[in-house]
């Protein structure tokens, strides 16, 4: 076999998963642990394990199985199935694509992958219309997926093409080296310009479509705000958020939970912004910056998606208030 065939064919090749576990995850769950470890849905961890495919300090392991720092993980994922999704021609805006990654600026509203409810018409369906060689990149419902936004949050994702890619990316999104920067509209006055918000994020104690800081199952979570302009007459402000972790609904539930629920937001800000956010139909939040090192040239990437028409119309609202007397 030539040296490019080689390669070619290693590349097809499912990666191996190795992990000695932190501080962080001692304690955990071995699915939970290894579906945040690996970049993959938990359902999707409980199914190596099952296989047998999952190994604990070399040996065989159970989903329920409790990790203690220092363990070493090692999973061997099966052959990635051939996505039976269907492209969609969604429209879609390419920030970048090579043969490794593709970057996009997500609209809102727009899910990112099926699930109940969603079936199709996802940012998945579309990546297949638009994106190269990206079927089966894992795992067979999510290809290329890794990382999320909700349907409301409009603005930058990276989507692996391969598998190598896949792996490295979800590490440097767990070990926080990722650069995140997200714009969001909110209500509240708050006395400093800057904070930092450390509060542990959960499943709602009723409510378990709800995130909530009153959890008894929390994990950490920190995210960093700064004012970037203030709006006095209707109350509102404009920040510039920089999570520092990447949990469920966190940057909505941390302004929430410190008096700065965003614009918009009927699930934890109850639609707050009131006249000025009337013409919203989701919470006024934007991914404007993603920067990470690139898993095969290792060079460090930045890409920024504009701001969309809708907080822009809200934004100029809001100046224009300010300038009445």
């Amino acid at each position: 076999m030539r040296a490019s065939d080689e390669e070619s064919a290693a590349e097809r090749e499912p990666l191996a998963h190795e992990f000695v576990v932190d501080e962080a995850h001692a304690g955990e769950r071995l699915d939970r642990a290894l579906a945040a470890l690996a970049g993959i849905a938990r359902a999707q961890a409980q199914r190596w394990i099952e296989d047998a495919r999952v190994r604990v300090n070399g040996a065989p392991a159970r989903a329920s199985q409790k990790l203690a720092a220092g363990d070493r993980v090692l999973a061997d994922p099966p052959e990635p199935a051939p996505s039976t999704l269907a492209p969609e021609p969604i429209a879609l805006v390419l920030l970048h694509e090579d043969d490794a990654l593709a970057v996009v600026d997500k609209p809102a509203g727009l899910v990112v992958h099926p699930a109940p409810g969603h079936a199709s018409g996802t940012l998945v369906n579309a990546l297949l219309h638009h994106v190269r060689d990206l079927a089966g990149i894992g795992g067979v419902a999510r290809p290329g997926i890794v990382h999320r936004l909700d349907r409301g949050t409009s603005g930058v994702m990276v989507v692996a093409k391969t598998d190598a890619a896949h792996h490295a990316l979800a590490k440097q999104f767990h070990d926080h080296t990722i650069e995140r920067v997200y714009v969001a509209y909110a209500r509240g006055a708050p006395a400093q310009d800057e904070g930092r918000i450390e509060r542990a994020i959960g499943r709602h104690p009723s409510d378990r479509k709800r995130m909530s800081i009153v959890t008894k199952r929390g994990r950490a979570a920190a995210t960093r705000w700064r004012v970037l302009r203030r709006f006095p007459k209707s109350g509102a402000l404009k920040l510039e958020i920089r999570p520092e972790t990447g949990r469920t609904h966190q940057i909505r539930v941390h302004l929430a939970s410190h008096g700065l629920p965003l614009l918009g937001d009927a699930t934890y800000g109850r639609a707050a912004g009131g006249a000025f956010a009337s013409r919203l139909v989701r919470p006024a939040l934007h991914a404007a910056v993603l920067g990470f090192v690139h898993p095969t040239s290792g060079k460090t990437l930045r890409f920024e998606a504009a701001l969309p028409a809708d907080l822009a119309a809200l934004e100029a609202t809001l100046a224009s208030a300010e300038r009445r007397t």
